[in-house]
């Protein structure tokens, strides 16, 4: 547990709550893969509206939007064959080096170097997060926070944020997300965080809480600090 009061920097922030896929590694166009082989083995295709409807959402939510799309019964058996499917599949996917996306790993250690604590908050579930992990480094978060292990409340619920806040000890309040999508920014802005918004592949709706920025290149403490106070 971090102590809120060991925060570097006056007014925060306490800390730093990343999302994953497509905040900082490039790996939605290999969900788009599986998405769309997934899509295919149920007989139906997905639109682009529709794909983009499911940019960050989790494997339950998505299992069961993909048989619906392609006109079958949804069941709890059914969603489950497609979802283990999709892990396979992904797994393969992951298990390759993943293309950062433009800042993030400097981010990430510039961070580090100014002893600001990072976490992981991903819709993305626990396997096949530990498999990115082999890429991004676990060594710059001291919580992750995945899919599957919130109860069922996924982004845009609050509850991703709010248990990696829980986790580190700090008020979420005083941390920075940083995302990539609607959901995303939803959720993080839902518990409270100032939110960096660096769009990938879907636009985000502006917010009062939400500050956006073409990537992640140059972000640092120093501009995080500013994002809080900015708030």
């Amino acid at each position: 547990m971090i102590d809120p009061s060991s925060a570097p920097g006056e007014g925060g922030p306490a800390a730093v709550l990343w999302d994953m896929d497509g905040t900082l590694v490039d790996s939605e166009k290999l969900w788009d893969v599986v998405l769309a082989e997934a899509a295919q083995q149920l007989g139906g295709q997905l639109t682009a509206e529709q794909r983009t409807a499911l940019v960050g959402s989790n494997m339950a939510v998505t299992s069961r939007r993909l048989l619906e799309i392609a006109g079958r019964a949804v069941t709890d058996e059914a969603a489950g064959e497609v979802a283990d499917r999709m892990r396979v599949r992904t797994a393969e996917l992951f298990s390759g080096a993943l293309p950062w996306q433009p800042g993030a790993r400097e981010a990430l250690e510039a961070l580090r170097a100014a002893g600001v604590p990072c976490a992981l908050v991903t819709s993305t579930e626990r396997g096949l997060t530990e498999l990115a992990l082999d890429t991004i480094g676990r060594e710059f978060f001291a919580a992750t926070v995945c899919g599957d292990e919130v109860d069922g409340q996924n982004k845009p619920h609050p509850e991703p944020y709010l248990r990696a806040a829980r986790l580190l000890g700090v008020d979420p309040g005083a941390c920075a997300a940083v995302e990539d999508s609607p959901v995303g920014a939803a959720s993080a802005e839902a518990a409270g965080c100032a939110v960096l918004v660096v769009e990938s592949d879907v636009p985000v709706d502006r917010g009062p809480r939400r500050i956006f920025r073409p990537s992640l290149v140059g972000v640092d403490a120093g501009e995080l600090r500013r994002l809080i106070r900015r708030r």
